[in-house]
């Protein structure tokens, strides 16, 4: 079952869909590049696993979470193209060279624990699937895919931050991701069910951070700063609070949103809704309140 945002994106590429407007209403603006549920083809065809594996890639329907923000007109930049294509939360340059069948010589590529683990810009492997694809792919079609997809999702970003700092003084960047359920580190103790990233305070000012886990506190989730994930390429690339822009990472425990199979939206949905919306609204509040002192000072 398809779950449409409520209402036609600003700009509709192949690779994404863009919800809001040029001049944005409000001082946050969201990616979701992991929410891709489009599978072309040739892309299920060169794959040596079947459709269900490669939507373990998924943040499974955590675009959903956005929707009122879209009804309300905020800036959101949902992926179209799925992960298994390729992964916009990493470095165009965190490529296997297994994975390319022509690596030209020299080729600016870049390793990360990430990559080394089967999951850099083009995913390999999977936690018991050792192989996700066929044959290598050509460097041809790496390039396509990183010039079609990577770099214009990537400028969209950019282009919502800039102009939602000059027409509001400053802007975040939620990046929204999901994550399994994190067992229990210490009998007893009940782990986080979301956590806020912020590259160890590189892409993000502490305060808000500190205000976006307070609200989320509030409504009685579980929250832990940075740890088991900080945020990966998306901040860090588009977080910049020296400029007055500013990026955190959000994910969320499927268990929250989804039903007991973690496959389709459940009844927990309007209140996860409800509390990224409430951030949204604190964090717009902090921005421009802090955009007041700047000026006074």
């Amino acid at each position: 079952m398809d779950h449409p945002a409520p209402q036609m994106p600003m700009v509709g590429e192949p690779a994404f869909d863009l919800y809001g407007a040029m001049t944005p209403r409000c001082p946050v603006i969201f990616s979701v590049p992991h929410a891709g549920r489009d599978y072309s083809e040739a892309l299920l065809a060169s794959a040596r696993v079947d459709l269900a594996t490669l939507r373990r890639l998924e943040d499974r329907w955590v675009d959903l979470i956005t929707h009122p923000l879209i009804e309300r007109g905020c800036n959101v930049l949902v992926a179209r193209t799925a992960r298994a294509l390729i992964d916009l939360n990493r470095n165009e340059r965190e490529i296997d060279p297994a994975m390319i069948a022509d690596m030209p010589r020299g080729a600016a590529v870049q390793s990360s624990a990430k990559l080394r683990g089967g999951l850099g810009l083009f995913p390999r492997r999977l936690p018991g699937v050792a192989e996700l694809w066929r044959q290598p792919m050509d460097w041809d079609d790496a390039r396509a895919r990183i010039e079609q997809i990577h770099r214009p999702y990537h400028a969209a970003i950019r282009q919502s931050l800039l102009a939602a700092r000059d027409a509001h003084g400053q802007a975040i960047l939620i990046d929204l991701h999901s994550m399994p359920p994190i067992p229990s580190s210490a009998a007893g103790q009940r782990s986080a069910t979301m956590i806020f990233g912020d590259r160890f305070g590189r892409s993000a000012s502490s305060r808000l951070i500190a205000l976006a886990a307070d609200v989320a506190q509030a409504h009685g989730l579980r929250v832990a700063h940075n740890h088991p994930y900080a945020g990966d390429h998306v901040i860090e690339r588009h977080g910049r609070p020296e400029q007055r822009v500013h990026a955190i990472q959000i994910e969320i425990d499927r268990t929250l949103y989804l039903d007991s199979s973690l496959d389709e939206p459940g009844a927990g949905l309007p209140l996860v809704q409800k509390v990224i919306a409430d951030i949204t609204d604190a964090l717009a509040d902090e921005l421009r309140r802090s955009t007041y002192a700047l000026a006074a000072e």
